[in-house]
């Protein structure tokens, strides 16, 4: 009896273990909105990698969750979704519907119109991130003053992984 007991206890405490190493490294969430259309829809369940940017650095096009400075309905910051456009150092520009990076038009076949509504020039400083939807139209994010710039210390991380819809598993492009 007393062999059995040990061996659920040793049980439990490797469970135990496992979870705070998985939920150290990753964090569950769900997409809320439609800003990410056609690349993610609403209530799609995603894995965010929180380790990847403390050890590396972020790159044009990768998916981001982060902490902004919306407010949720417990005054908590609402957690947004978002795909990296433009890095410390670079210059943006969005005029007649096309965005580009240090005068080069920026290539974005994840978008499903090509047109990219505002006029933005802006060089981006050290430690922000400009930020857009994939869905322009709808989308609030580094074009809107309500928004701007996202600080690197605010982000939690990269979306790597969809679980559901059971139809779209696997890793995010």
């Amino acid at each position: 009896m007393k062999k059995e007991i040990l061996e659920w206890v040793k049980t439990i405490i490797i469970s135990l273990i496992i979870a705070l190493i998985i939920t150290t490294f990753m964090k569950p969430t769900i997409v809320k909105h439609y800003s990410m259309q056609p690349t993610l829809d609403e209530n799609d369940f995603l894995i965010i990698n929180r380790l990847l940017y403390t050890r590396g650095t972020p790159e044009r096009g990768d998916i981001i969750v982060f902490e902004s400075n919306q407010v949720d309905v417990n005054g908590d910051a609402k957690l947004l979704i978002k795909r990296i456009i433009a890095l410390p150092g670079e210059e943006i520009s969005i005029r007649g519907g096309q965005v580009y990076i240090d005068d080069e038009l920026l290539t974005e076949p994840y978008l499903e119109d090509d047109y990219t509504h505002g006029n933005v020039h802006q060089l981006i400083p050290e430690d922000k991130l400009f930020v857009m939807g994939d869905h322009r139209n709808n989308s609030l994010d580094s074009r809107n003053e309500e928004l701007g710039l996202i600080n690197f210390e605010d982000v939690v991380g990269k979306a790597f992984v969809r679980l559901y819809p059971f139809s779209e598993i696997g890793s995010i492009e």
